[in-house]
């Protein structure tokens, strides 16, 4: 038996198109035993969204097959939140209901707070990013969703997380953040122990380098890019994160 993870967006569909040929290539390595789950760093979305949309897509998913960074920043907190600490959040609806869901409660004012969780916002504001600044230089510890700059959409990108995370360091003047989501070994450990496998045994397959393909390759699992999202073959051959295995599109991750 095999695990596969596979991100989404860039790699099992671009917005609201799905990859040619993702359906059948999921359903044959189920048919043949293989665990899949779906791992996104995508925080602006419930989990259970994300399994309704697979399924209209034709791949059929539980929502206990998708794992999102704002599952693994509640998860991460749950397990190290210390009694009395107050949590902020930076974010949209969906991480703030996971964040709950865990039991992790948080507060309005940024300035009693002890954790500041960041993630992508898209009412981001000035007053905002001072609230974060305020709070770090005060010694509240940052917790970031995901370090992604940007989202592919099916007609370009958007800016992500990593733009806001960037605007803290480059205010602190130094690293400042711990990010959740790939390609942290927080969540390498989420993934692994969900399948059930040992590293070896499982594959990655991502359209980011410095996500998916790192996570793989930190984690000793065995790194696919595909080349349908972000990342390309020039970048991977050039660049620190080289994938061990580069496929035009997902549709040829059955015959490896």
């Amino acid at each position: 038996m095999k695990g596969y993870i596979f991100d989404l967006d860039g790699t099992v569909y671009l917005g609201s198109r799905m990859i040619e040929g993702a359906a059948d290539a999921i359903r044959i390595l189920r048919e043949r035993g293989d665990k899949v789950v779906f791992l996104t760093n995508k925080p602006i979305a419930t989990r259970a969204s994300y399994a309704q949309k697979l399924t209209r897509m034709g791949i059929p998913t539980e929502i206990g097959d998708v794992l999102n960074s704002s599952l693994i920043v509640a998860r991460y907190l749950q397990r190290t939140l210390k009694p009395g600490q107050r949590v902020y959040v930076i974010g949209e609806e969906p991480i703030r209901q996971e964040l709950e869901a865990h039991g992790v409660e948080y507060t309005e004012d940024a300035g009693k707070a002890d954790i500041v969780v960041l993630s992508w916002d898209r009412s981001f504001t000035y007053d905002k990013l001072n609230a974060l600044y305020q709070a770090s230089l005060r010694g509240a510890a940052v917790i970031a969703s995901n370090p992604d700059v940007t989202c592919p959409l099916e007609d370009g990108q958007l800016p992500d997380t990593g733009t806001f995370i960037a605007a803290l360091e480059s205010a602190l003047g130094k690293s400042a953040v711990v990010v959740a989501g790939k390609p942290s070994r927080i969540a390498a450990e989420e993934a692994l122990q969900h399948m059930g496998l040992e590293s070896t045994s499982c594959f990655v397959v991502g359209d980011r380098l410095e996500t998916d393909v790192r996570m793989a390759n930190d984690a000793g699992m065995h790194s696919v890019l595909v080349l349908t999202g972000v990342g390309t073959r020039e970048q991977a051959e050039a660049g620190p994160d080289r994938p061990r295995t580069i496929l035009p599109s997902i549709v040829k991750i059955v015959d490896l």
